[in-house]
């Protein structure tokens, strides 16, 4: 049905339609890189603090019942060293900013991803452009990223959580993560499993979306 030409005496609405859909699309994709930056930057410092190349505040690293050995030391000793002279002087504030910064953009970005494919959707009914399956099912995606990126946590406690988080709260799991194999998993699940949904969900969308910008332009016989 969305191979139908479009009716000549429709060209006119369907040339604002298109200039909508333009300025959205260029829209979508801009905030579309942004949510992938701001995703890119908690998972890094997530990793920097999880393996150690961040010194952590209030976390005292204690010896198993077996006693830290030397070559451990002195492996940590040499990471450390590996570390400064990659990357510098590193400390947890900055990395504490750099949490708080990425994800306050994280959470204000993907809802206005969600909410410019939406806008595409409603252009798309409105001016009859077609696509309505593939635009619809990028909509979808998008709400389910954006309502995964939110952190529900701030609001109900840990028993409800989203992909973003603050440096306060990753201080607090990571004190669990010594807990036994039961609380790593969580732990792990928290902050990189959640975050593979949601990376997996943002290149749906994406995807989703570049299908429904083909099928208007076939349908409209532009290429």
């Amino acid at each position: 049905m969305n191979d139908i030409p479009v009716n000549p005496n429709n060209m006119i609405e369907t040339s604002d339609s298109l200039e909508a859909v333009g300025v959205f699309r260029a829209w979508k994709n801009i905030f579309f890189v942004i949510v992938l930056i701001c995703m890119l930057l908690v998972q890094a410092a997530f990793w920097a603090v999880d393996l150690g190349f961040i010194e952590t505040p209030g976390l005292v690293k204690t010896a198993d019942a077996a006693g830290t050995t030397a070559s451990a030391v002195e492996s940590d000793a040499a990471a450390d060293g590996l570390l400064g002279s990659l990357f510098g002087e590193l400390d947890f504030d900055l990395v504490a900013r750099v949490i708080g910064v990425a994800n306050g953009i994280l959470i204000v970005a993907g809802i206005l991803f969600a909410l410019t494919i939406f806008f595409n959707l409603m252009v798309s009914l409105v001016g009859r452009l077609g696509g309505i399956n593939h635009i619809a099912r990028a909509f979808i995606l998008s709400l389910i990223m954006a309502a995964l990126i939110i952190p529900w946590q701030r609001l109900f406690g840990s028993n409800v959580v989203g992909v973003a988080y603050w440096a306060d709260e990753l201080l607090r799991w990571l004190d669990t993560k010594a807990g036994g194999a039961p609380n790593m998993i969580f732990y792990y699940l928290r902050f990189t499993g959640l975050w593979l949904v949601v990376l997996l969900l943002l290149f749906m969308s994406q995807l989703r979306s570049a299908r429904w910008s083909k099928s208007i332009l076939r349908r409209l016989e532009i290429i």
